[in-house]
């Protein structure tokens, strides 16, 4: 027997755009015409020609979308921007209502969909826990239980009755996450809000996140773009674009699908750096442009990616002993991870032409997620003479990955690199 908290059957959304002219101002001439065309188009419908204006056009922000979540369950959310997931988590919190479709919920439901949902911007932070609670049905007798651990929660007593209208953003967001997670609503839903908090909160919230599902049985739906945040945190996922679900499963399933579509659709990191002004060297060869792409295909570089870095120079002349070197830093560290070098590992030819194109393709480097920029340099005369160097070529981001195959996800406080080596254990 199902146990489903959360049940969409064939749910689907419409909006109506209406577009306007993208000219600065409209001469009477301008609106004359307008008129008359709206004119015209009355006509024709009045004559049974229901053709729509061209001045408007419909929108499927959801299209017949089904999905079942059960009791105790987290669910992650997951598309690209404009697929339709925040409007299927406003549906489910009544905010708006389905054009088509069918939603059975069975408990109360706490939404956090942007920052101060719910809140009324010249009441206190205490009004604005009880007005809250009231909303969710509890009790006044309810609330007064579970304030303190509330205001422990958002760490937010100092502020506690001033309106919250001078709160920041992120004393927003710690209240209205722990008014939601804390008044005991049976289904929490979460849109990417928590992303204005500051890490060491984003981090409790995950915690207690696990906690009312594991511990107290409660449903989470979860919206987020960090892939990172959605493996750790859901059991399943499911993928949304253009308002339909493309793809359903386990979570790590899920975000592999959705990896490989923005694969098709990235492009590889590419610098330009002909005209950079902040360059090193005595001059008489110059690096055109860098690329650095994953080797496999696309754009996404994952944690075990191979790289392929592809580097487009010009020099006066020939040049000869040419060697390359391209080292990858931390970007939030300043740490230097790997350093590729043409002079080490595979080789240049003695000479090579005056304009041209180097390719290189590493090993899978198995650096953990974040954020990294390249160092390049061009030497001639076997290293003797450096001929340009630039510092922060290209920037580029590295999307977390199951790396070993075990189910355990690098997290960039570990370390920045990992690798796979062989293990033994003697009896003593």
């Amino acid at each position: 027997m199902s146990d489903a908290a959360v049940k969409v059957q064939s749910l689907s959304k419409k909006y109506v755009i209406s577009h306007q002219s993208s000219r600065g101002y409209v001469s009477l001439r301008d609106k004359l015409t307008l008129k008359a065309q709206a004119f015209k188009h009355r006509l024709l419908q009045l004559n049974g020609d229901h053709r729509k204006s061209p001045q408007h056009e419909e929108f499927w922000a959801l299209n017949n979308v089904s999905l079942e979540v059960q009791r105790g369950e987290i669910i992650g959310i997951i598309g690209r921007n404009g697929a339709g997931k925040s409007t299927l988590l406003k549906i489910l919190s009544r905010i708006t209502e389905p054009t088509t479709g069918r939603i059975e919920i069975d408990g109360r439901v706490a939404s956090l969909l942007q920052v101060g949902t719910g809140f009324h911007p010249e009441l206190s932070g205490r009004e604005n826990i009880y007005l809250n609670g009231a909303v969710l049905g509890m009790t006044r007798a309810e609330i007064n239980r579970k304030f303190d651990e509330i205001v422990a929660f958002a760490e937010t007593e100092q502020f506690l009755d001033t309106p919250v209208k001078r709160y920041s953003s992120g004393m927003y967001v710690r209240l209205a996450f722990a008014v939601a997670a804390h008044l005991e609503p049976e289904i929490l839903i979460v849109d990417e809000v928590l992303a204005v908090g500051d890490v060491a909160f984003q981090k409790k919230c995950l915690g207690k996140m696990e906690d009312v599902s594991s511990k107290e049985g409660r449903t989470v739906l979860f919206v987020s773009h960090n892939m990172e945040t959605v493996q750790s945190l859901c059991q399943r996922a499911y993928l949304l674009d253009q308002g339909e679900i493309i793809f359903q499963g386990s979570t790590h399933d899920t975000v592999g699908q959705y990896l490989q579509a923005a694969r098709n659709l990235m492009q590889a990191d590419t610098a330009v750096l002909e005209h950079r002004q902040d360059r090193r060297g005595d001059g008489s060869a110059k690096i055109i442009s860098l690329t650095v792409e994953n080797a496999d295909g696309g754009g996404v570089i994952l944690a075990n990616s191979r790289l392929k870095l592809t580097l487009v120079y010009r020099s006066a002349k020939p040049i000869k002993n040419p060697q390359f070197s391209a080292t990858i830093y931390d970007y939030n560290k300043g740490v230097g991870l790997f350093t590729v070098y043409s002079g080490i590992v595979g080789g240049l030819p003695e000479t090579i032409p005056s304009e041209g194109k180097v390719t290189c393709i590493t090993e899978p480097l198995y650096l953990t997620p974040g954020r990294c920029y390249i160092n390049l340099s061009l030497y001639r005369a076997a290293g003797k003479i450096r001929a340009d160097h630039i510092k922060y070529a290209v920037y580029f981001d590295i999307e977390r990955n199951d790396i070993f195959g075990n189910g355990i996800l690098p997290d960039r406080d570990w370390v920045v690199g990992l690798r796979n080596f062989e293990w033994e254990i003697q009896e003593s």
